[in-house]
């Protein structure tokens, strides 16, 4: 067939970078701190809950209280666009031998990155400072 000429690789690969661009940026686009910090405050709800969880045998009381939820946005990373923080303050309440309670304060935080293949807040481990010799 004369006149009729057939698209280029180029022009295949052009049209699918397009299509690759698009799809990222409509993933990362529509995420707005008013839609990612519910999730984040569910993730909160969820630790407080484990946290409370104590064996009754044990003796001891736990109450975990969200101290504050902060997330930072960060531009121009397409794979982690969000990342937040849950701070907790943690109150253990045990009975002593003499029938006093004994109360123990702590605080700690969690650390997320918000992971736009899964759509959802990803827990970052980060392993305690190992102890100066």
């Amino acid at each position: 067939m004369r006149g009729v000429t057939r698209p280029s690789a180029a022009l295949h690969l052009a049209l699918a970078a397009a299509l690759a661009v698009a799809a990222c940026s409509s993933k990362t686009s529509g995420l707005t701190r008013e839609k990612l910090l519910p999730l984040l405050q569910k993730e909160a709800d969820s630790l407080k809950a484990d946290g409370e969880k104590v064996d009754p045998g044990l003796g001891v009381q736990s109450t975990w209280t969200v101290e504050g939820i902060d997330l930072k946005e960060q531009p121009g990373n397409e794979s982690t666009p969000w990342v937040g923080v849950i701070r907790f303050k943690i109150v253990s309440r045990t009975k002593d031998f003499d029938g006093s309670t004994l109360n123990d304060e702590s605080k700690k935080q969690f650390e997320y990155q918000w992971n736009t293949t899964l759509e959802k807040w990803v827990f970052q481990y980060k392993p305690p400072p190992k102890p100066a010799r």
